[in-house]
């Protein structure tokens, strides 16, 4: 039931925190200052000019007896100045912000003799009282209505509020550098990079922090020892299949033709296996800036030398970008051999942006149907009959190898269904 508000909290964990922090202070000290306004604020305003009003009604009444010396000598004793004036003409008045200005205009109205009340600033009252037919200016301090200084229990509210909110801020990011420096850690290495990390914070964030580091010693430990376990198989089969090549070599021609070819595809079937359990064990360098136009004529000429023809179409945004230049120029190589084996016309697209870059190739071939798209991301998976082992010497692996590529890159291998050539469309997404 709380779905909906997902779609309005912040993505990142320091800004949820931040709200968390910053809300419940906010809410507080709206609520005192709705409470002190209503009810004591408000009540100390109402209590004293119910005070002045008494005053003032002694001095209406013994304008009613007909004593006005009397009465002004009444209010002058009471600190009200009160001047005769029969055209006296008031507009009653009242700043908007003048929230205490409600409650004295309410208590004096009650006043039978007051005709008009203004409150202009915060230093004094004017009012215009009227007795029979004769009018009086009255005029008293403010103070005398309204406690003085309203604002300062907001203002230090306000103050000490924000003063203590910055200090947990900065005690806030200090606890959650760690986090972030543990996630930049986990980042990278799933890129392929180890930069160096130390588990600091609390107690929680060190122990998930040396519970990566071991992890990640236990990843490393066995890609060394994988990448060792198939260097030496690769040594073990090359020799036992060199013999059986020269052995084949003393059969007859009708004999020896179709054994040569199993040989063959033997050996093509360990180097491609090599190539996709390794990926990366002969590629650990970090990623670097390339000039894309330059490695894009690097691309074209490889395929010109293949006895192909590319079309490389203008570079959409940036012509720079980071990467491993060695292993997406593999991986673009694996797409676009794919796509000469089935098409006659491949088109090469880039596309530039913040965040990543994307190598999209599409042809004119058959395609894929949409539902063997996770199939063919498969190791070893030959998708029949459009699709297979005997209209070129691949294994299987070649889209494979470029998703493992696309994904050590922070990206992703996404196939579907060219727009321009109907064919299929292969693009390749790496993180920036």
């Amino acid at each position: 039931m709380f779905d909906w508000i997902k779609r309005y909290m912040p993505k990142r964990l320091y800004w949820r925190a931040a709200l968390i922090l910053v809300l419940p202070v906010f809410l507080l000290q709206l609520i005192v200052s709705f409470v002190f306004i209503q009810r004591h604020f408000e009540g100390v305003t109402e209590q004293l000019t119910q005070a002045v009003v008494m005053e003032l009604g002694y001095v209406q009444n013994l304008l009613d007896q007909g004593d006005p010396d009397a009465a002004m000598a009444l209010a002058q004793g009471l600190g009200i100045t009160m001047v005769r004036n029969d055209a006296a003409q008031l507009t009653q008045t009242r700043r908007f912000y003048d929230l205490t200005g409600l409650v004295v205009l309410r208590e004096l109205q009650a006043l039978s003799s007051i005709r008009a009340i203004d409150l202009p600033d915060d230093y004094r009252v004017d009012v215009v009282m009227q007795v029979g037919r004769t009018a009086y200016d009255v005029s008293f301090s403010r103070r005398r209505v309204s406690a003085t200084n309203p604002h300062q229990l907001i203002v230090n509210m306000v103050v000490f509020g924000g003063l203590f909110t910055v200090i947990a801020f900065f005690y806030l990011r200090n606890q959650l550098r760690p986090i972030t420096r543990l996630a930049a850690a986990a980042e990278a290495f799933g890129r392929g990079q180890s930069v160096p990390y130390k588990p600091a914070g609390a107690v929680e964030v060190r122990a998930a922090g040396q519970s990566f580091l071991d992890m990640r010693a236990r990843i490393d430990r066995h890609i060394e020892q994988r990448t060792l376990i198939l260097s030496g198989i690769s040594h073990d089969l090359r020799t036992p299949l060199t013999r059986l090549k020269l052995g084949l070599s003393f059969l007859e021609p009708e004999t020896r033709a179709p054994l040569e070819q199993d040989v063959e595809d033997m050996r093509v079937l360990l180097d491609e296996f090599l190539i996709f359990a390794k990926t990366f064990g002969d590629d650990q360098t970090d990623a670097e800036t390339i000039d894309l136009r330059a490695f894009l004529a690097e691309v074209s000429e490889d395929v010109q030398r293949m006895g192909h023809q590319i079309t490389i179409l203008p570079i959409d945004g940036n012509a720079q970008a980071r990467f491993r230049k060695t292993a997406v120029k593999r991986a673009l190589e694996n797409v676009i051999n794919n796509a000469f084996r089935y098409a006659k016309t491949v088109e090469l697209s880039v596309m530039v942006r913040p965040k990543y870059v994307s190598f999209v190739v599409q042809d004119d071939g058959p395609g894929i149907d949409e539902h063997n798209y996770a199939e063919a991301l498969k190791p070893f998976s030959r998708l029949d009959p459009s699709r297979n082992q005997n209209r070129g010497a691949g294994v299987g692996l070649g889209l494979p190898i470029t998703a493992d590529i696309a994904r050590a890159h922070g990206g992703r291998l996404e196939l579907g269904r060219s727009a321009t050539l109907g064919g299929l469309s292969a693009k390749i997404v790496l993180g920036q």
